[in-house]
Parts: structure tokens; sequence; C-alpha cells
């Protein structure tokens, strides 16, 4: 490895690194990150049900359910990476490894494990819960979900590999992990009505837009309270303007986690490019 770093481009170092972590999957079972998200899929599943699209409260948590459990398994996927082979980077910077390539590699390859993640995800999810047939920009919605998955889990992993990147032990990692996970659903505006500072805060939250593009495919807004299925008489008094649902908002949002994917990748490569300070 070390000889092929010294005499390859930047673009050379990722083909080498993409081919060496689907050796790493193959031959030290990565299929567990699959497996495990698929319990976990299962799991949310079965407990949000067939009748997650009966009324506004229902819909909601369901959302928050499948959101919250997307975010886990994106952070779960990356989390101890880049910090468990940190002296290996090293040395190998120090021989000509750009840390671009590194990173870029890893994001390559993690974008393969998030999308066989989100087709499995959206397949169970799928056989417990009736998904209304249409979509904003496509004929079905189903599309819409597959698409917002992949790119929330894709966000929530590269945040992995961002934290992995910052902390130095695999320990630190996972202490760092369930503080980043309570703040993601704290930040959701389901659990806690936002305002002021905490609002603001959670724009740069992946499970809020997690939760407006599923709010906007699902038509959020739509659907009616459970109150009004026993007091018809008494109306919603107004919608959420984060779960409007049209094709453009979708596509914000769908921006907005590439942005995420985007800045938290440049996080991890400037993270590591001060590697050679390690005492």
């Amino acid at each position: 490895m070390e000889n092929e770093t010294k005499r390859t481009s930047r673009l050379g170092q990722i083909g080498i690194y993409v081919a060496k972590h689907f050796r790493i999957f193959v031959h030290e079972k990565g299929w567990s990150f699959i497996v495990f998200g698929a319990i976990i899929s299962w799991l949310v599943a079965f407990v949000v049900g067939g009748k997650m699209f009966n009324t506004y409260e229902n819909t909601k948590s369901g959302f928050f359910s499948i959101v919250s459990a997307g975010i886990w398994i994106g952070l779960f996927n990356s989390i101890q990476t880049i910090c468990k082979e940190r002296s290996i980077i090293k040395y190998e910077h120090r021989t000509g490894l750009h840390m671009s390539s590194y990173v870029l590699s890893h994001v390559i390859y993690q974008a393969v494990i998030c999308l066989i993640q989100s087709i499995v995800m959206l397949i169970i999810c799928s056989i417990y819960i009736d998904f209304p047939e249409d979509g904003l920009i496509f004929s079905s919605c189903i599309p819409e979900y597959l698409i917002t998955l992949f790119l929330m889990l894709l966000a929530s992993d590269v945040m992995g590999l961002a934290i992995s990147s910052i902390v130095r032990t695999p320990n630190a990692a996972m202490t760092v992990m369930p503080f980043v996970l309570i703040l993601q659903l704290i930040m959701s505006g389901v659990l806690f009505s936002l305002d002021g500072i905490s609002k603001k805060i959670a724009t740069f939250t992946v499970s809020k837009w997690g939760m407006e593009a599923m709010g906007s495919i699902g038509d959020l807004n739509s659907l009616p309270l459970k109150i009004t299925l026993q007091y018809p008489q008494i109306q919603k008094v107004s919608n959420n303007a984060a779960y409007e649902a049209t094709s453009e908002h979708l596509l914000k949002v769908w921006g907005i986690f590439i942005l995420f994917t985007v800045v938290l990748t440049a996080i991890s490569i400037i993270s590591l490019e001060f590697i050679d300070k390690d005492k």
C-alpha cells in the first residue's frame, strides 16, 4: 500500500482505498452493518404499523421513528471508521497519502453502503406501512422516500466520519455518539417546540430536515388530528410550513442534505491534515 500511495495521483489513491474498503467489507463481514440496519428498520416498521397514515399524530410519530433510525444507522456505520486506524493513516500520510483522497474514498464506500441500507429499509417499511401512492416529483412517492432515506443516511454517515476524524480513539467516538444522537432527537422539532436559539441550532441538524422531507412527501398537513375524528366540528387552526407538500420544498431539503455531506467531508479532510501533530 505504501509504494502504491507514493506513485499514484489523488484520483488513483481514491481508487486504491475504495478497493481496500470493499476488500475489508468482504473479508471482515461488512454485511453485519446491512443486517443490523435491517433489524432496526424491522423494529421501527413493526411498531409503527399499518395505521401510520391515519392521523397527523400517528404519521408524525412514524416519520420521527424512521428518521431517528436512519440517523442512528448512518452514524453507527462510520463513527469508529477513521479513528481506529489513526496511527496507520498518520504513517501513510507521511509517505504520500493525500487526506482528500482518503476521506473521499470513505465517502464513496459509505455511499454504497447507505444506498443498500436505504433500499432494505424502504422494503421492510413497505411491508408494514401502507404508503400513499402519489409523489411530489415522481408519479409514485417510493422513489422520493428512497432518495430522502439515502441522502439522510449519507449525511448522518459523513457526520460520523467527521467525528471519527476529529477524535483520536474509538472509545472517544462512542462517548460522543450518544450526545450527537440526543441533540438530533431534541432538535427534530417533534419532541419539543423550537423557538429562538434552539430553532437556529436545529437548522444545522439532519433530523430537522429529515422530518421536513418526510412530512412533505407524506403531505402531513393534510392529515386529520386525532381529536377531529371524534369531534369533526373541530378544525386544524393552521398548517406547518415545514411540511409544505411541494416539489420545490422537497428539492430544497435534498439540496441541504447534499450541502451537509459536502461540508462534513471538508471538515474531515481539514481535521486529518493536522494528524502529524498527534502526540
